[in-house]
Parts: structure tokens; sequence; C-alpha cells
């Protein structure tokens, strides 16, 4: 079980909770189906078959196995054994002399044989206190090195542990070393381990650890200490008897060792020490080490002499001024006393009695310098100076935590071990000297009692919280009353000397502590004495202090007079004068103070009376747990009952996770808690959606064992359960909560502790009740609070139910509890009895929310006097449950509610008919006016109506027309809304000279639709990205959150921002100012740009003028003017530019009688004039989109403008309609509304913005763009088609055309006919020339279904042969069907989004039947091609256009790339293409972690772990925060998933770290943030750093979550929100990640 990178813990059946499983091991053993933790950082762990109580071994391990025999089965002869043996030893002791060689100067006669040069070594040693930066800086100035070898340096001394830096004389080696001391010194004051070693010893060295791998290897890695380690690890701790030889050995040794490891400061996992949990787990190993090497004694005397150095004057432990590293060191010892301690015995001998109680001795001798340790004194006048050190002294009561409850475990399992140690305890107690009095005993009278003691005030004296031997002898008396060796107890220890009082005395004092502390009595103390009380109830410590102390408290209510035990508790609280009426006050601090202590003193009454001890087993892991009357040995409750209550308690607060729970709960020496065996009992689990954790909710049959004064709660958890528990119960009635919160019924005490009970009836409980309701019953008195009446007259409920409890139990005779008897008698002379208090408390306003309980208490009043009269209670002894009803101001309310969103909604319809008629009034002119009365004006209005409607019925038709492209193109509907700034509330209307009204966005470079992940993309200065490759390596994506503002107040608003951000600590890591980041000042979206609204322009489209138009310009004729005028144009450019045009080359289309004008002939318009606000922010956006598609400087005179704003618009369609692919959503109606605005915002900009770009320009781009699909003049590097993504050409060249129509002089545009046909042309050029592509890349129709319409068939068929004759390698012979079937499927993609795209550049509304995602893809494409104007017959393009199209066809298919690409030269796209998802994840996740404990560094040949990182979008395994790993990146140095995510994701990266658990996003080298992994556990919680170790599964929707984060390009918003969440403080490098 050695190098175990990933293991399982075994929770049910192992005894020993350090014994592990590897993964393999685990899937074939018989404890596949049983509870596991999964661990994957090395830590202390055994393998020992002791330690399993069944299935030690797996199937392929078991002894018994065939297996296992064979492999086991390698006998030596006796000669070779001997040699073997012979060698081993040598080599051994070889290994061993060189490792510890300290005679640096000096030589062997060995090592001087053979020597051949007097050379040194100046040899620097790694350690713990200096960074990689120290060092590096170190030996930059001691040797003169570069950086780079420096770092090569340090990299290789934390590796191997050393690393030679410097050969030659000696003289030259010991000034380096003074250096480097030197300099470090300057750093840490602290220097460097430098030492100088000759050559010669060097060379041994090396030789020698090169032969410790070459050993372990025979006989079954980094530096010496590994070596050694693991040579131990597989030879002496193989077999049981050397095993045993070397745990006495290193029992012996133990002290030096550990001071060997304590003065060391390299890590455990390295040490020697760290083999202690391989022996001391072990059982009989254990026993025997406790027998004969009284193994405890030295553990204990180990720890007490490394801290002998931390005592004072007093023998007692004072930390101030620790070293916190040695420290830390040496509370590692505790473990082993854990182990020792794990099994406890079944059999004592006297030899294992003597030695286990000679260890306990030296434990109580620990605990005795503890007693009373760092007492503090309350702070007067000034507040403290110096915080006084706390945390050393709380880190080994945490330790010794769990030790204590072992010892008491050990104790119990053994009568007279339990006696003896309580013995013990009870000396060592009597010889603590810690926190005297410093008075003589005094008398103090309360209602005709006398108690006589010394005086001590806790806010004047000094005192301790640390009572570690006083709380164990309270646990050691419980064990007595549990086993009922209690009657023994006097042949042990005299009687006379167990005063109780007196060891009650420091736990009363700890707890008055505490609650003055609450009182904020000792507040000038600072936050450290406020910790040390936090610490003291919370549930880390509170087991062995908190609950301890009230333990004694309980042990010695139980042994003392009831009215001396109140009395002593009124005296150390400070209020003995207070409840005698001795004492007043009118500082209102003082008098809040004296309200808080009595509430706190009568909080621990409550615990005090209420908390019972259970009879139960004492191996009970849980029976040092208390609850409320539930502490084993005090009441007949079970150990489930214990943690029952404890989880009722937590979720009556909240519903709460599984891990809130566990942190709840005290955990046991296993670290188990016992929830799973009782959560299913008391509450159901709400499992978890996409995000949050699953949550355990109470049942409502549970409510009844709730304790509003559980003395567990915090008081922040106190308040909060109140209310939730008001809110829970009935509902209000007349404002005023309306709950009874009233005391559950405790179990009995059990006999030892039935005493208790009778401080329920004592003449002071009694005085004290009384005092406290008469305060509230006083006008303007000040000495009261509702919490303290709510304590109080919870006590009252508690004495009610002892009394009934004991009435109904028991005969009315023998009852001497007699506390109604009290309330009503004692003070009624005068009338001021208990019971007559309460009486008129009912009455009381100021105690209406206390009304029902007080109500309750008089009808128990009646009850109880009922049972000691024998007969029936006259009260109804239910409280009235009155269901809440609505008032008639409430129904009111809703109705004016409910009426006044009536009259909104009818105002809305009447504003959309106004609106309606104002829009198409010229269709309805000839309408008659109603002006009569009557009949007639009925008769009017009713023709009115059906004139109206008659109107919006022709209008409808005739935007029935569901055409975006070409001459019957639909109708536009409205434009933008009124648009309302989001900054400044005001609204405007989107119009052309209007001020710019802007969307926030953020422009980002994408990898999303690539199809060659991890594909350089050149970037270089020249490069022109005019054509979008088919792979779509890496696209520009344009995002909007679709908050809209005035550009103005946008630009008011980031000039803020840059303002604040620099004056801002860390802000650099959320945005960069750099770049135009900023975040969205409505939902903090990150964006970097904004995209301004542009209006539609205004339809005027007639429909005979472009049916005329379309006789005119059938497709070859468009081509012929396109080519004359792209030919004029290149004439009027050369003349203007003194230049020859050349040779011209006469195309396929070529026609000399047309006028390069002719193109103007069918209809041109003045383009639309824009705002300089618009004009501005084109220029802004554009450039944003410029500047980081291409990853330049901003320069918006770059001809690559208009290119990359096409570039976007198109590649941001794409990733649209991928997502709502890969979601199963309608192409249309499925985007928010604010995605929907985005996206119309991005084409309408993209349109327009060529108004800024020099037309010129725009026309070679346009000319360039179409020569893939036509011949055109002088046209150079024109890709093959299947070199181009298409639907980024069919955007460039829909977007450019218009600039074909500039003049010289005139500013022109096309015409809406003009524009309707280019659109139509292009689309159908563009389509056929795509379809071919998808053909051309289609050479393999496997797969393919086929099916579809005869005529289809055969027109695809007869397209295929036709490219089958100007191409060599198409495959033959297939069935048109399939050829079909294929074009279908491969085009889809393309004409949903060219859809999308008419559909935000026209606004022509798309069909209804698009909206809906019950459309199958074979439904879709007649749809979409009827909204594109396109045969649903797509073959029917190429016959209605066979001229035109046949010799283009010769021309695609003659480019020398299709060749290349049909004989397998060159890499091809199929269509459609493959959507890209995340990888695909194991459903376990220890699978995961299986492959990272096999994964190994390409670069790096050692076995040392790293940090496997799996990369998300690609699934390669990285090795992260590794020096091995780190490449140049743009002459930066970075970390190897920083250069993967600049391949694969273009910057950004989505990698899972495994043995982390945890998502890591990268959006840069300096952004990232962690997120939580799609990995939950059975409760519904991720699992963060794996601290949990619970098994975890693999959870869809949050898989599926993280997927649509990355496709919706959110990944940066994302980090930006999280960052701004965690405000940062320092900056994580995350360049080296």
């Amino acid at each position: 079980m050695r190098n175990i990178p990933f293991a399982r813990d075994l929770l049910v059946p192992p005894i020993d909770p350090t014994c592990v499983l590897c993964m393999d091991c685990f899937q074939n053993s018989v404890h596949k189906g049983h509870r596991y933790k999964e661990e994957v950082l090395p830590r202390d762990f055994s393998a020992d078959l002791e330690a399993w109580k069944t299935g030690p071994c797996c199937s392929q391990h078991d002894l018994g196995t065939s297996v296992a025999m064979e492999t086991d089965d390698c006998v030596l002869e006796a000669e070779l054994q001997e040699r073997a043996r012979t060698l081993f030893q040598v080599l051994l002791r070889y290994i061993t002399d060189l490792m510890v060689w300290e005679e640096e100067d000096e030589l062997s006669e060995e090592m001087k044989h053979g020597m051949k040069e007097n050379t040194y070594y100046c040899v620097l040693y790694n350690d713990e206190h200096h960074s990689y930066d120290h060092v590096i800086y170190a030996l930059q100035r001691a040797i003169g090195c570069d950086p780079s070898e420096a770092h090569t340096h340090t990299a290789l001394i934390d590796k191997e542990g050393r690393r030679a830096v410097k050969r030659g004389p000696l003289r030259s080696c010991e000034q380096v070393k003074e250096l480097i001391k030197s300099n470090s010194e300057n750093i840490t004051q602290q220097a460097l381990r430098v030492e100088i070693l000759h050559s010669a010893v060097m060379a041994q060295q090396t030789f020698a650890l090169r032969l410790g791998p070459w050993l372990q290897q025979i006989i079954g890695y980094s530096g010496a200490r590994k070596v050694i380690h693991e040579l131990i690890f597989c030879s002496l701790l193989m077999e049981t008897e050397y095993k045993r030889q070397f745990a006495m050995k290193f029992t012996e040794h133990y002290k030096q060792l550990q001071k060997d490891f304590i003065s060391d400061d390299h890590d455990r996992n390295i040490s020697v020490t760290a083999l202690s949990v391989q022996i001391f787990t072990v059982p009989t190993l254990a026993r025997q080490l406790i027998e004969e090497g009284n193994v405890i004694k030295v553990i204990i005397d180990t720890v007490m002499e490394m801290l002998r150095e931390h005592l004072d004057s007093n023998q007692r432990f004072h930390f101030q001024g620790y070293n916190s590293d040695k420290f830390f060191r040496v509370q590692v010892i505790f473990h082993d006393l854990r182990y020792i301690l794990i099994s406890k015995p079944t059999v004592w001998t006297e030899q294992l009695r003597g030695k286990f109680l000679e260890g306990l001795g030296a434990f109580l001798g620990l605990l005795n310098c503890m007693q009373g340790m760092e007492e503090v004194r309350r702070q007067f006048g000034q507040h403290i100076e110096v915080e006084p050190e706390w945390e050393a002294g709380f880190s080994i009561q945490i330790q010794l935590r769990h030790i204590l409850s072992m010892f008491q475990d050990w104790c119990a399992s053994d009568e007279r071990v339990l006696l003896l140690a309580f013995q013990e305890c009870h000396r060592a107690l009597l010889r603590c000297t810690n926190q005297p009095f410093h008075s003589l005993p005094t008398d103090s009278y309360m209602c005709k009692h006398i108690l006589h003691t010394r005086p001590y005030k806790v806010s004047q004296e000094p005192v301790s919280i640390h009572l570690p031997i006083t709380r164990l002898l309270a646990g050691l008396y419980v064990l007595l009353c549990q086993t009922d060796a209690v009657k023994y107890l006097p042949d042990f220890v005299d009687p006379e000397h167990l005063d109780f009082s007196a060891f009650a005395e420091y736990p009363l004092r700890c707890v008055v502590l505490a609650a003055q502390v609450s009182a904020e009595m000792w507040r000038r103390n600072g936050l450290s004495l406020v910790s040390q009380v936090y610490y003291y109830q919370d549930v880390k410590c509170r087991d062995e202090m908190f609950d301890k102390d009230i333990i004694m408290l309980q042990i010695a209510a139980s042994k003392m007079d009831p009215n001396h035990f109140l009395m002593l508790i009124l005296l150390r609280f400070e209020l003995f004068e207070f409840f005698n009426g001795n004492f007043s006050s009118k500082d209102k601090d003082l008098l809040k103070q004296w309200n808080r202590l009595t509430e706190e003193m009568l909080y621990l009454l409550i615990i005090i009376v209420g908390k019972y001890l259970q009879h139960s087993c004492v191996l009970c892991w849980i029976e040092k747990y208390t609850g409320e009357r539930y502490v084993p040995g005090i009441s007949n409750v079970t150990k489930e009952d214990v943690t029952m209550r404890e989880v009722i308690h937590l979720l009556c607060i909240e519903p709460m996770a599984h891990s809130s729970l566990v942190k709840g709960l005290p955990e046991n020496e296993s670290h188990e808690t016992g929830l799973e065996s009782v959560i299913t009992k008391v509450a159901t689990f709400k499992k978890p959606g996409v995000s949050g954790h699953g949550l355990y909710e109470l049942k409502k049959e549970c409510l009844k064992e709730f304790n509003p004064f559980f003395y567990h709660y915090t008081k922040s958890q106190h308040s909060k359960v109140q209310l939730k528990m008001h809110r829970r119960r009935e509902g209000p009635r007349r404002g005023v909560i309306k709950a009874t919160l009233r005391p559950p019924v405790p179990p009995p005490f059990s006999p030892a502790f039935s005493s208790i009970v009778q401080l329920l009836c004592c003449d002071v409980f009694v005085h004290v009740l009384r005092r406290v309701l008469l305060w509230a019953l006083e006008e303007h008195s000040t000495l009261w609070s509702e919490a303290m009446i709510q304590r109080a007259l919870h006590l009252v409920g508690q004495a009610l139910l002892e009394e009934k409890t004991q009435l109904e139990s028991s005969n009315v005779d023998e009852v001497l509890f007699d506390f109604s008897h009290k309330a009503r008698t004692v003070g009624s002379d005068r009338g001021k009895s208990l019971f007559l208090f309460l009486s008129k408390m009912k009455t009381l306003p100021s105690l209406e929310a206390q009304k029902d309980m007080i109500s309750w208490l008089l009808q128990m009043f009646e009850i109880v006097k009922c049972l000691r009269e024998k007969s029936c209670p006259s009260a109804v002894c239910a409280v009235d449950q009155v269901k809440p009803e609505e008032s008639f101001q409430d129904r009111k309310r809703k109705a004016a509610a409910a009426k006044l969103h009536r009259q909104k909604i009818m105002a809305q319809m009447s504003a959309m008919q106004k609106n309606f008629i104002e829009t198409h009034k010229m269709l309805y002119d000839n309408v008659p006016e109603s002006g009569g009365q009557g009949e007639a004006a009925e008769a009017t209005e009713r023709c009115v109506w059906f004139n109206v409607l008659t109107v919006f019925i022709s209008v409808m038709e005739l935007g029935e027309r569901h055409v975006a492209v070409g001459p019957q193109q639909g109708v536009c509907p409205a434009d933008w809304e009124a648009m309302t700034c989001i900054l400044c509330q005001e609204e405007q209307e989107v119009q052309a000279q209007a001020p710019a009204m802007v969307l926030t966005a953020c422009v980002q470079r994408s990898t999303v639709l690539t199809q060659c992940r991890g594909k350089n993309v050149c970037t270089k200065e020249g490069s022109y990205p005019l054509f979008m490759p088919p792979d779509l390596a890496v696209g520009t994506h344009t995002g909007s959150c679709g908050h809209v503002m005035h550009a103005t107040c946008w630009q008011k608003y980031f000039e803020a921002v840059q303002n604040t951000t620099r004056n801002r600590l860390q802000a650099e890591l959320i945005i960069d100012l750099e770049n135009g980041e900023y975040m969205c000042p409505l939902c903090k979206s990150l964006c970097n740009t904004v995209v301004p609204l542009i209006p539609l322009e205004p339809s005027k489209f007639n429909y005979e003028n472009a049916e005329l138009v379309g006789q005119l310009l059938p497709l070859p004729r468009w081509i012929q003017i396109l080519s004359a005028r792209i030919k004029g144009l290149r004439a009027l450019q050369g003349a203007d530019g003194n230049a020859e045009t050349g040779k011209e080359e006469i195309g396929f289309f070529e026609d000399s009688q047309t006028d390069f004008r002719s193109i103007l002939s069918f209809g041109v318009q003045p383009p639309p004039k824009y705002s300089s606000s618009i004009t501005d922010m084109l220029v802004v956006c554009a450039t944003t989109v410029h500047r980081v598609g291409l990853q330049t400087a901003p320069n918006e005179l770059c001809p690559h403008v208009p290119v990359m704003t096409w570039n976007t618009c198109a590649y941001t369609i794409q990733a649209v309609e991928n997502m709502l692919e890969e979601q199963g959503k309608s192409l249309f109606g499925s985007l928010q509304n604010r995605q929907l605005s985005g996206l119309k915002a991005v084409v309408q900009f993209s349109a327009v913005q060529r108004l800024k770009s020099s037309q010129t320009v725009i026309q070679k781009h346009f000319t360039d763009m179409l020569a893939v699909l036509v011949p055109v003049l002088d046209a150079e590097g024109t890709p093959s088609i299947l070199e181009v993504d298409f639907f980024h050409l069919l955007v460039g060249l829909v977007l450019s055309i218009p600039a074909l129509y500039q003049e010289e002089s005139v500013d022109l545009q096309p015409s809406a006919v003009s524009t309707a046909y280019n659109h139509l042309h292009l689309v159908h050029l563009v389509t056929m020339a795509h379809l071919v592509q998808v053909l051309l890349s289609s050479n393999d129709f496997g797969g393919v279904i086929g099916g579809g319409e005869e005529e289809e068939a055969k027109a695809a068929e007869a397209l295929y042969s036709t490219i089958s004759q100007y191409t060599e390698g198409l495959s033959s012979g297939v069935p048109g069907s399939m050829i079909a079937d294929r074009v279908r499927r491969g085009i889809l993609p393309f004409l949903r989004c060219a859809a999308l795209f008419f559909n935000c550049l026209t606004g022509v509304p798309p069909p209804e039947d698009l909206s809906s995602t019950a459309e199958s893809p074979e439904s879709q494409l007649p749809l979409l091609c009827s909204y594109l104007a396109l045969p649903c017959n797509l073959f029917q393009l190429f016959q209605e256009h066979r001229d035109t199209v046949t010799p283009l066809i010769q021309r695609w298919c003659g480019n020398e790339a299709i060749s290349k690409a049909l004989k397998g030269e060159m890499n091809v796209v199929r269509y459609p293409r493959k959507r890209n998802r995340l990888i695909d994840l194991p459903e376990d996740y220890s699978v995961l972690l299986n492959q990272a404990s096999h994964f190994k560094c390409p670069k790096s040949s050692d076995d040392e772990r790293k940090h496997p990182t799996l990369c998300l979008f690609c699934g390669t395994m990285l090795c992260s925060q590794s020096p091995c790993c780190h490449v140049q990146l743009d002459g930066e140095e970075v970390g190897a998933c920083t250069a993967h995510a600049a391949s694969c994701g273009a910057g950004v990266g989505m990698f899972l770290r495994v043995r982390e658990c945890e998502i890591v996003l990268m959006a840069s080298r300096t952004r990232g943030s962690t997120y939580p992994a799609p990995y939950l556990d059975d409760y519904g919680e991720t699992d963060p750093q794996l601290g949990r170790g619970n098994p975890l599964h693999l959870c869809p929707e949050r898989y599926k979550k993280l997927n649509q984060l990355w496709q919706q390009h959110c990944i940066l918003e994302e980090i930006a929100r999280n960052l701004e969440v965690l405000n940062v403080m320092f900056a994580f490098e995350w360049h080296m990640l």
C-alpha cells in the first residue's frame, strides 16, 4: 500500500480508520457496496490485516488464492540467500553512512584512494523558509547566473533536496557560500543552508542515491530521505517479525527521532517519523509496545520535553512568542498518541493495566501544565494594548479532544482501571494550585438559607478557560455512574475529599466568564478573549470544554443542597445582592449588564435541569456529546437519540445541506458524526437543481421535540430559530405573533442525578422567579427584558412538567416535588405569589408576545392542582387553534389592485388600437364617421368597426408574405420601440437623426464552432481575414446583455469607471481598462464596447415595379451587369491613380455592350443620413471588433475594419444557431428579448458600418469575395469553394454590394427593389455553391438514410453526375435519394443562419412554424426555403439556371485544391459540421482520479506528484502549476494551461483540476476564477479540494449548464462576476497555471 495516489477509505468494515484500499483492489473486494470515502492527497495510512473486520484483501491479492500463492512462491538457494543478505547489509550500511556524512573536510581512506583532483562543491540545500524568488535572487547575486539558470537550480533544489551551485577550489566555494548566506539573510533574517563538500564525498553520495532505487527494485526516486523512507517501507514493514522489531527500535529511539524531525524543516511525509502510523495502528503491536516499551509514556514525555521551554514559573504553559513552525511539528506527535489508543483492549492484563495507568499519569502531568494556563483579567479604563497569545493553547486543546475521549473509553472498558484512573485524576486535581482563593470564607443569606463560601468575582480576579483535569474528572465520574462502579469509589477515594462544590467552582467561573463576555463586560480585553469564548462553545471544542463544565455543575447540583447551589451560582454571576434587593443603580450600562447576566444565569439553570445523561454502552462513540438531558449516564436515551436531537435543532434553524449538518455535529476519533443513521428519520431530502446544493428539511412531526433554549445554539442561531419557529407555528392574529414555544417533556434523570430536579422547587429558585416577574409588573422598570421573561417562563414550564410527570408516575403522597404549592403560597399574603404574578402578566400589553405561554402555564397549574386533588381539570388543556381569516381591509385592498390592473390592460389595448389606426390611415380613409344617436349611431358604429376589421385583415394578408428575400419580400413591422436609458431613465425613440442609443456589448475571440481545435491562426500584420475558412478555427463573437443607454450617458459612465477603478485596489483583476472593459451598470456583465442601435430604413417597396424589374434582371444578366460595373470601377480607379489596368480577362459572362452604369438603371436612392453621435459609435464599435478580432492595435482606417464587422456578424449568428440547435429550441421565438435585441443590433450595425469606410475598399472586398463564385477581372489568390465558409461569404457580399452603387460625386445606394434582387441572386448563387461544396466534401455516403421525392432524387443524381464530369475521385453509383438526403442535412445549418440574418436585416417575420420546437429538420427545410425565396427542391436552382451554373461548376471543380481534397491530400470539413460540446466525462469521479493517478508529465522523468488538469474543450490532460511545463508565449513564460488555452480556446479555457475537484475558468493570462465542478455526492453537494471525500457522481444538468456557459460565450462574464463577489486582495498568477 505504498505510493497510492488515489485510495478509498472504508467507513464500515475497518476497525482502524487509517486503513485504505487502492481503487483497483476496492473494485475487486467485498467492500464494493460499503460506504467509503475518496482520498487523493497523500496522508498517513496503514493496511495491516488486523485493521479489518472482514475482507482485508481483494480477490486478486487474497492470501488463499492461487494467484497469491504463485506470486509469493519465490525461494532462493541457501548460498544465494547468504550472499544476498551480506550484499544488502553492506549496501544498506554504505548508503546510511553516506547519507549522514558530517565530516565535510575529512575523507576516509577509501575515498582518498584513487582521488585525482582536490576540488570542492558548494552545495545549496532545500528548506521551507525561503520562497522560489528568494533563492533565485540569492543565486543571481552570489554566482552571477542569469534568471533562467537560477530558476533551474532552484527547481532542482526543491525536487532533489540539494544542488551543487559552484565547483572549484575551496576558497572560491567558501566565497560563494558567504555570499549566498548574506543575500538570503537580507530577505528573511534566516540564512539558506549551504555546505562545502569535497568532490569525492559528492561523488560517493550521488552513487549512494543511485543505489537506493536499485535496491528498492530488488526487494520490492528526489532525495535521500525518500530513498531511505521507501527502503524501510518495502523491506522491514512487509514482514510481521521485522515489523515488530522495527517497532521496538522505533519506540526506543522515538524521542530522538522526534527531536530531529522538529529541528528539521522538511515535510513529515518524507520523514521516518511518518512510519509511526504503520506500527502504532496495529492492535497487537500497540499492546506489545504499551506493555514492553511503555509507549504511551514515551510519547507524552517527548511532548513534555518539546514544550518544556514554554513553562512559566508556576509550571503552566505560556505560549507568548512561540515558534509557529516548531509548534506545529510538536503537535504532530499527538497523532501518534491517537494511533496507539485507536483500538480499545478487550482483554486486560496486569502489565497492561500498570503501563496504561503509568501513561495516564504522564498524561495527567501534561494536563496539569494546561490547568489554569493563560489566565486573563478584566481590563478596566483603557483598551488592552497588545492582544495576548491564545491560538496555541486552543490548538493543543483541539489535538487533545479525541485523545481525552479515547483515554476515557479505555478506562471504561475495565472497572478497576476506571476506578484507579479516577483516583489518579482526583489526586492530580488536588495537587493543582492554580487559581487559588485570596479571601477567607464568608456567609451569604437568602430565603433563610446560609451559604458559607469564599468570595470570588470573575470580573475582578484572574480566570482561565483551560481546565482539562477538572473536565476529565467529570467525564470519569459519569462513566463510574454508567458502569455502576461508583459504589466502589469510597474504597479508592476518601469521601471527605470528594468536595464536588469545590470541583464545580472552576467550571462555573468559565461559564460566568462566557456570560460576562456576552454582556460586553470584557470588551476592553480585545478579540483574543472573544475568540477563546467562541471556541469554548464551538463544536470543535465544546464536548471537552463547555459540555464537560456543564456536567461538573450537574454533578455538583446532584450532591449539594439545591438552595446552596443556586446561591453559589448567583454569587459567581455577581447577582446575589441584585436578587436580594440590596443593590440599585441608575447607570444604564450597568443595568443592561445586569439584565444580560440574569438572562445568562436563567439560561444556565435551564441547561442544568434540562440536560440529562443516558444509560447506554460506554463504548459508544456518541457518549461524549451532550444535548438537553442527553449526556451518557444521566438519563435513559440511546446514542441515536442524542444525534437525532442535535440534528432536529439544527434543522429547526433552516433547511441545511449535508455538509452543513456535519459541520454542526461533533466528530469522534474516526471523523464520524452518526448523521447517516438518523437523518432519514427526522428529515426529507430535497434534490438540488442546476445550482445550489441538496437540502434536508425537517419533518413536521419532529417539531414537537424542539426546545427553544437548546444549549448548543449560539446567540445568532437562537434569534434565528425563534423567528423561524414563530412563523412555522400558528399564523398572525391582530398583528401579534401567536405561538407557544413550550418546553418539551424531557426523559427522567438516572438515579445518581435524580436530585437535580430539586433545584426546580427549592426556595431560592422560587424567589428568583418571583423577582424576575415582579420587575416585569412594575411600571417604568428597567430591570427586565423580554428574553429574561422568556427564560423565566420556560423554567416555570419545566418545573410544572416535572411535577406533572412525577404525579402521573407515582402516588401523590410519595411526591415531594411541590413547586406549584410554593408558587401559589410563597408571598400570597402580600399578593406577590408567583401564580398571582402570572395571572397579572396575562393582561399586560408589553407582554402580548408571551400571552400564549402564560395561558399555557396557568392551564398547567390547573392540571397539576387537579392531579394532586385527583379531579378533572376545568380548563381546556390545548390552546385554541383559530385559523386566521382574511380581514375586510385585505379583501378591499386586493380588489382595488385587481381593478387597477384591469384598467392598465385596457389602456394598453386602446393605445394599440390607436397606433394601428394611425399607421394604416390610408387604407380606411373612406370609412364613414359616426355622428348619429340611437339605432342609427349604433349601426354606424358597427359599420366603422366592420370596415376597420376589413382593413386590418387586408393588412394582415399583406403581412402574411413570410418572405425575407427577393421581390416577394414581406412587410416589415414596426422598428425599435421607445427605449429607456438604464442610467438616466429617460425614454427616446431610435431615429437616424436622434442622439445615439447604444447596447452594452462584449467582443471576444471564440473557438466554440471550430472544427480543428488547437490550430494556430496567423494574425500577423498583413494577413487578410476576408475569407473565413470552413473549419471556423477562430471567430469573433459579439454578445450583448441587452441593456440600453444613451451614448452620452455611457461615455460619462465609462469615464467615471476609469477614474474610480484606477484608485481601487486590485480592480485590474476584474476589468482591463486599457482594452476598454467595464461592467454593465445594471447586470454587471463584462463589456468592452457598445453597439449603436440603427433604425430600419422605411420600406418603400413597389411590388409592380419589382415584377417588371424581375423580367429584365435574371441571374445571367445580373452577373453581366455586376461584371461590367466592377470592370468600369477598376478602370476609373486605375485612371485616377494614373495606373494601367493591364490586359483584360474576358470571363464567361463578359458583355462588351453593357455599360458599367447600367446597374443604376434598376433603381437607386440616397443613403440614410445619421447623426454624428451614431456615426461616432459606429467607429467605436468597429474599432473594438477589429482590435479584438485581429489582436492588433486600434486603427479605424485599417481596410480590415469592415471585414471584421461582417465576420463578427456572421460568426455571432452561427453561434446563436448552434446554441439553439444544441438546446433543442426553435430557431425563432426562443431567444430572450435581450438576446434578440443584441443580435439585431449587431446585424444592423454591420450593415451600416460601410458608411464610415472607404467605398473603394468596400468595392475591393466585394470584388474579391465575388471572385469565389464567378470569374472576376484581375482577381488574385481566390480560394476554392472548399476553403471558404459560405455563410460568412453571404453576409459579406450582402452587406458590401451597396458600395457598387457609389458614384464619384453622388452618394447612392440601391433602391428597395434593386436590393431585393441583389439579395435574391446572391442567396441563389451562394446556396448553389454551398450545395456543391457539400457534395464535394461528402466522399463517403455511409450512414445516409436516403428517401425523399423521386423528382428530387433524379435532380440530385443529375447534379452529382455533372460534378463528377469535372472531378476525379468522387464516389460512383450513389443513389439520388442518398445524395438528396446528404444535401438536405448538410445545407440546413446554412439556411438556418441565413434565415436569422435576413430576419434581423429586413425585419420580415418568419413563418410561425419556425417558432415551434416540434418541427423536425426535414419539416424545417421547406419553411426555410420559402422564407429565403428558394425552391423546396434546391436542385431546381441548377435546372432553372443550367446554362449559367454549368460553367460555374466547371470553374469551381477545376481548382487545384479540389483535386487535392478528393485525393486525401488536404483536410476537408464535412457537412453538417460537428457541433462542439464539452468532452464526455465519466459518471464516477473515481475514474477520473484513477486516470490522474496514472498521469505522467511528458516533460518530466521523475515520479513527483503533479497537478493533472483536464481541458474540457478537447480532453487533453495537462501538467499545471509545474515549472517543467512552462513555455514561452509571446515572449512571456506561462504555464501549461495558459499556453493550451491560447491555442485551444483562443485565450479562453475551461479546465477541471482533477485532484482539487474544481473547474478553472480562464479568460486571459491575468484573469481566471474557480467554478464548482459538475460532480455531486449523494447529498447533492460539490466537494472542492475533496475535503469531505464522499463518492462523487456526474450531474448531467450541471455539466449541461457548463456547456451552455461555454457555448453562449459567458465565461468572461462569469469570471468578472466571480472576481467582483470575491473581492480579491492578492492576485493569483493565472498565467502560471
